[in-house]
């Protein structure tokens, strides 16, 4: 019997029952519901709302079956409308009617979006407990490869020598930016709308400061609509895990690349590649291409929120029960794309001398050249023109800016001297960028000494937990 039976003259249709239905997805958040129940029966005890043994009788009904449910004592009904009737339909069965006092004060739509703030607040961290291990793993590659020169691109194109750290940094930047989306985005979700009711509060005399305070929350929502109608939060969320996903994608865009024939820069360890069913040479790097087309699912879920919300009026509507697997998706790909991606990138062979030798070509060197004649008084555009009369005069003879005759860079200007050699190899080149940010060995250093004490704040905050 469905609870509003007193107004129905008859059962729902089993097809509209199994359209409403929403316990296959929404069952995973059943701890959660639980333990807003128990803070709401302590609350509704403690203001005298019902006795205070039933809210005792309550609590300790509702702590046996999240015990039965965790050990599989218990199973879950797929019979059930959602995971929140069918907790309390399980409570009653094993407390009698004080099981039935539990909803007193409360509706199914304070109770799903306390739920889904309460279950999105614990795998927030959990996502932000994984890019922090990502972040580690970034800065042991990277203290690794202080010296590795390789290739820096714009357009695909060589463009300036870096280093691999260098290179590994940069994501390092992006990914603490996207921890602190997921901060941001996690305290102001961070609100508690128990109390709201279905929309408009209630006539008993409730704590809602109490309520909030035993679930951990900052405080309760300050308006009783907005704390059931909106899903901003899942939207916030999952855009943050949206730029997750983005930077995830283009470095395994990346990574692709370089452990092709064409690049040979990287060498994926065989537990994180697979092979073909039919060329007996291949070695595919397909986590990268999953994480890469996983990105687009993300981006869907992210869509699909926005796109459910933008024509809801105030408050509750059914649309919303569309909100969890939209969010409940996006949680669990971004974890899994992180929970592989981090091991990959950990276990693969550097292959130093193919990324130096790749460096060594492409004239990358060139902006390096102009900036001697510069120092030697040439003003930089004219640097810049005879550098590249000199690039187009290795092009033709098949040299290098390393191997052209100093005569060479005589007869093109007569600031050349023999020094010039020295000026552009490539490792001065990467030496001498020493500002803040910059690719030499010693930027770099700073760089990482700066992302491990933002680790260490992390940590000091509970940001490793889980």
């Amino acid at each position: 019997m469905k609870l509003w039976a007193g107004r129905f003259s008859k059962e729902a249709d089993e097809r509209v029952n199994d359209f409403n239905s929403s316990i296959r997805f929404d069952s995973r958040m059943y701890a959660h519901d639980i333990k807003g129940s128990m803070a709401h029966a302590q609350m509704l005890g403690a203001q005298g709302i019902i006795p205070r043994a039933d809210a005792d009788a309550i609590c300790d009904g509702l702590d046996s079956i999240c015990g039965d449910l965790q050990s599989g004592a218990l199973l879950f009904d797929p019979q059930a409308e959602d995971i929140h009737m069918f907790i309390e339909q399980e409570l009653t069965k094993r407390i009698g009617d004080a099981g039935k006092r539990l909803h007193t004060a409360r509706s199914r739509n304070d109770q799903v979006a306390l739920d889904v703030r309460l279950y999105l607040r614990d795998e927030a961290a959990a996502v932000r407990a994984l890019l922090l291990k990502l972040l580690e793993t970034l800065c042991d590659l990277a203290g690794e490869h202080l010296e590795t020169v390789m290739p820096g691109y714009t357009h695909l194109q060589r463009a300036q020598p870096v280093t691999l750290a260098h290179h590994l940094m940069a994501y390092a930047s992006m990914f603490m930016r996207d921890v602190g989306r997921i901060a941001d985005a996690s305290a102001r979700m961070n609100v508690c709308p128990l109390g709201s009711g279905a929309l408009a509060g209630t006539t008993y005399p409730i704590d809602r400061a109490m309520t909030a305070a035993a679930l951990g929350f900052a405080g309760p929502s300050e308006n009783s609509l907005d704390g059931v109608s909106d899903r901003d939060f899942c939207i916030e969320l999952a855009a943050a895990f949206s730029t997750v996903m983005m930077h995830l994608s283009r470095f395994s865009e990346e990574i692709i690349a370089w452990c092709s024939w064409e690049f040979k820069f990287i060498e994926l360890d065989d537990a994180f590649a697979t092979g073909s069913s039919i060329m007996p040479q291949k070695k595919n790097p397909d986590v990268a291409e999953l994480v890469r087309g996983k990105t687009a699912r993300v981006y869907g879920d992210l869509v699909t929120l926005l796109t459910m919300m933008k024509g809801l009026p105030l408050a509750y509507n059914k649309d919303m029960q569309e909100d969890k697997e939209a969010i409940f998706d996006a949680v669990d790909t971004v974890k899994l794309c992180l929970v592989t991606f981090t091991p990959m990138l950990r276990t693969m062979t550097v292959l130093k001398d193919n990324m130096r030798a790749a460096a060594a070509r492409g004239f990358i060197n060139a902006t390096d050249c102009a900036d001697y004649l510069t120092k030697k008084g040439v003003p930089f555009r004219d640097a810049y023109k005879i550098t590249g009369g000199l690039v187009a005069q290795c092009i033709a003879r098949g040299l290098t800016l390393e191997t052209l005759a100093l005569d060479d860079y005589k007869a093109a200007s007569a600031a050349f001297d023999s020094d010039v050699y020295e000026a552009i190899a490539l490792e001065t080149c990467v030496r001498g960028r020493t500002s803040a940010g910059e690719p030499s060995p010693q930027a770099v250093r700073a760089q990482i000494a700066s992302a491990r004490a933002f680790l260490q704040r992390e940590a000091a905050a509970g940001g490793l937990e889980g």
